[in-house]
């Protein structure tokens, strides 16, 4: 466990003063992690559960929701103090592991990576059953069908559901993954649906009459009491558990310290309504008519929770194929989305917590292995899925969301006490924010929780035996023998090999430093991304020119990515592949200039392009300048992806260098059409001529017919700005301006042009001009963005880009 403010491990080589830093890159804002949240709350839960549980409590299922919010409200505190002390992938996990005596960290790992790996199997069975669902819709079939002899609705869901295991599992091991806007995407899909939902279901409603009947009558709003409110309290918690999955991403988060606590806060504030319109839309609006009745098997005169908790998983489905047009299959698209969604994020989930413990040697070292290829956990990601397709396979829907309830549950019992223990073991942390009225919020969360677990057990039945009634018995019986099976892990191999790792790692972890970056006497920063070690000296010798005419330092990056499955902090074991070329570049410095100081950090992210925005915007830089291939051409791109992102979202100048054959600079070109960028492309011309003592011509293309005096003034407004330079003048009239630039570029070892002027209706992130330039051009191009301030904050947000 480390401090939250420890993001970087420093290396300094024996012979070189030069230090080379290793970073996380934060690149996740409020808004990100709160809607992971809110979708890891509205999955395949709400679809689910939400019939299972109105059998349960009856109309006071929208009590029951309400007061699970309340319950988990007391747990979240807990999560969004420790989430914002430590803001690293773990979680629970690491905070038990840290406070409690042992076995409790062992357990709290065993626990969590079971209750995702259920939760995950709910997911599947949940998929199996809407698609197969989905077939029957859209074909001939019945509900009843049975194909070649062998093939039952009943054995299909459960060969989909293993299907769909497989699947995530082998697109987390092969390193795809649901990108922060695809996960947006996808919650607002599912928010959208929902929400017609709710309209809909108030809509026939209050159109039915004495609709108050539905939920006061037959026998009363609460017909199993509390047993039954509590009970569906406890069924459906597992929905409740999406700030698990937000401090997960804690290492990973803007200002962890004040966002984490807001994203928990404010996701269970977006998800508690949304839970309880669902509810009463579902209990209001539907009608037990003859075909479900007979297919739910209840009486034609049965209350609507009845019919919807014998529909189980199917209840608001079948609830909006009456009141919703289309209802059918668009609630079940929703359900679709929303399964696989959660299947992706619990595949995931479960294979981290696994991984976490196997590099702590709980489990053994094999799950703590990452492919050298897609650097990924893959033998984590493998054996969860196992567990997750034997579960799903195994278990009845009901006891399995159940065991992951149950699983959640002593989880958060043992966060919650880990709080109260921090506070007096830790009383130096960090806290941006702080539980009130310590020790009761998590008290009371131990004892609610605690509450939850013999009711929902009871509801389900704790009949011995494998039928309906026997639920709750099957949940218990797979906790006890996963616990059982837990202690024999813990005492015949984890706490041995825990304790061999800490007596090696100790002169490590004594080793360590994370130092304060302490900024120099120069003006400026110059930030220079690089990753191909071939281009390293052409970009420092434009770096070096380019400080020396801006009074910079310079600051030297390359970024080590590793997949979204992979922590980031596991990125760390790559670090040698990108070092190698960070030396070369501040050995290059040394010898070459040593009076311009350059300093070196190796950032460890999920994508290249938001690693170097974060540092953009995390160490204040006033310039990037960035290598390009010059090759390649997408029609969604300019430059490429990751120059694209760069250039169009930096808070600062960008330069953007297509590496040349020229091993020297005599001859410069600067073509000039006026503004800005041209303007900021002069003063780069003027910083390489200085370096270089070399000359520089200054081209306009004038259209034919065009009068002479306004490319004059063009011409002498730069070299004004050239004016301690040796320039030549020229005006050329031609209708091809590229092309006129690009003959002109044969001439000189460099040609160095500004953007296009930035426009609404510009979709290049450099004009269509000096990206042609660029590419055509035979010899090194240095294309120049100057940052306009709120005028390209005002672009880039009409170009549909996000900060």
């Amino acid at each position: 466990m480390t401090d939250s403010t420890a993001g970087t491990e420093t290396s300094v080589s024996a012979d070189s003063s030069e230090e080379v830093e290793t970073e996380l890159s934060r690149d996740m804002s409020l808004f990100d992690i709160t809607f992971i949240g809110v979708g890891a709350m509205i999955g395949a839960g709400v679809f689910a559960l939400t019939g299972f549980a109105a059998g349960l409590a009856g109309p006071a299922l929208t009590v029951a929701f309400l007061l699970n919010g309340f319950v988990a409200l007391f747990t979240a505190v807990s999560y969004a103090e420790l989430g914002a002390a430590f803001p690293e992938a773990g979680g629970g996990y690491l905070w038990v592991k840290e406070a409690l005596v042992d076995p409790n960290g062992f357990y709290a790992g065993w626990m969590s990576w079971f209750a995702h790996a259920v939760a995950c199997s709910l997911y599947a069975v949940t998929f199996g059953v809407f698609l197969t669902e989905f077939i029957v819709y859209g074909t001939s079939l019945t509900h009843e069908f049975v194909l070649f002899g062998v093939l039952t609705s009943g054995l299909l869901e459960k060969i989909l559901a293993v299907g769909m295991v497989a699947l995530f599992a082998f697109i987390n091991y092969r390193g795809a993954e649901e990108t922060g806007k695809a996960g947006v995407v996808v919650t607002g899909i599912k928010v959208s649906i929902l929400a017609v939902f709710v309209a809909f279901g108030i809509l026939a409603t209050i159109n039915t009459p004495q609709w108050p009947q539905k939920f006061v009558g037959s026998p009363g709003f609460a017909p199993n009491g509390a047993i039954g409110i509590i009970g569906a309290m406890g069924f459906t918690y597992i929905a409740f558990e999406g700030y698990e999955i937000i401090v997960q991403s804690g290492e990973e988060v803007v200002n962890p310290g004040k966002n984490v606590p807001k994203a928990v806060f404010y996701s269970l504030a977006i998800v508690v309504p949304i839970y309880i319109l669902v509810a009463f839309a579902a209990l209001g609006g539907i009608e037990v008519v003859p075909e479900l009745a007979e297919r739910a098997e209840v009486a034609a005169d049965a209350p609507t929770w009845q019919l919807l908790g014998n529909l189980g998983e199917l209840g608001i489905i079948e609830a909006a194929g009456q009141f919703v047009p289309f209802g059918v299959p668009l609630l079940l698209v929703a359900g679709l989305t929303a399964t696989m969604s959660a299947l992706n994020a619990t595949v995931y989930s479960s294979s981290r917590v696994s991984f976490a413990m196997g590099r702590d040697r709980a489990l053994p070292e094999m799950f703590s292995r990452i492919h050298d290829d897609k650097r990924t956990p893959h033998i984590a990601i493998f054996l969860s899925a196992v567990l997750i397709a034997v579960m799903a396979v195994t278990l009845p829907i009901e006891a399995v969301a159940a065991s992951a309830d149950i699983m959640f549950i002593l989880l958060f019992v043992q966060v919650n006490w880990t709080v109260i223990k921090m506070r007096k073991t830790h009383p130096d942390l960090p806290r941006t924010y702080e539980v009130p009225y310590m020790p009761w919020p998590p008290l009371i969360g131990i004892v609610l929780q605690f509450l939850l677990t013999p009711f929902l057990l009871s509801a389900l039945g704790l009949k011995i035996g494998l039928g309906p009634d026997s639920h709750g018995f099957i949940a218990l019986v797979t906790t006890v023998v996963w616990m059982g099976l837990g202690l024999a892990v813990y005492y015949g191999y984890s706490q041995r090999k825990e304790q061999e790792k800490l007596k090696e790692e100790t002169p490590t972890v004594v080793a360590e430093q994370a130092p304060a970056p302490e900024r120099t006497a120069q003006e400026e920063r110059l930030l220079v991304p690089i990753a191909n070690p071939e281009s390293v000296d052409q970009l420092m010798e434009t770096a070096f020119d380019v400080a020396a005419d801006r009074n910079a330092e310079i600051e030297v990056m390359s970024v080590v990515t590793v997949p979204q499955q992979t922590p980031l902090s596991e990125g760390r074991q790559f670090v040698s592949e990108e070092r190698a070329v960070l030396e070369s570049a501040l050995e290059f410095a040394e010898n070459e200039r040593p009076d311009v100081p350059v300093s070196g950090t190796i950032r460890i992210g999920h994508e290249v392009a938001p690693a170097i925005l974060n540092t953009v915007e995390q160490n204040d830089v006033d310039v990037v300048l960035m290598g390009w291939r010059g090759q390649g051409r997408r029609r969604d791109v300019a430059l490429g992806s990751n120059v694209d992102q760069v250039v169009t979202q930096a808070g600062c100048d960008v330069l953007v260098q297509r590496i040349g054959d020229q091993p020297t600079v005599d001859d410069i070109l600067v073509p000039t059409a006026g503004g800005p960028h041209a303007e900021f492309a002069a003063e780069v011309a003027r910083a390489v001529a200085r370096g270089n003592d070399a000359r520089v011509e200054i081209l306009t293309v004038a259209d034919s017919g065009e009068p002479a005096e306004a490319s004059e003034g063009l011409l002498e407004m730069t070299a004004s700005i050239l004016n301690d330079v040796e320039t030549t003048r020229r005006r050329i009239e031609s209708d091809d301006v590229a092309g006129t630039i690009v003959e002109a570029t044969a001439d000189v070892d460099m040609t160095v042009i500004g953007a296009s002027r930035e426009s609404m209706l510009q979709q290049l992130v450099v004009g269509a001009i000096p990206e042609t330039v660029g590419r055509r051009a035979q010899s090194t191009v240095i294309m120049a963005k100057r940052n306009l301030g709120i005028t390209s904050f005002v672009t880039r947000w009409l170009r549909g880009y996000r900060r």
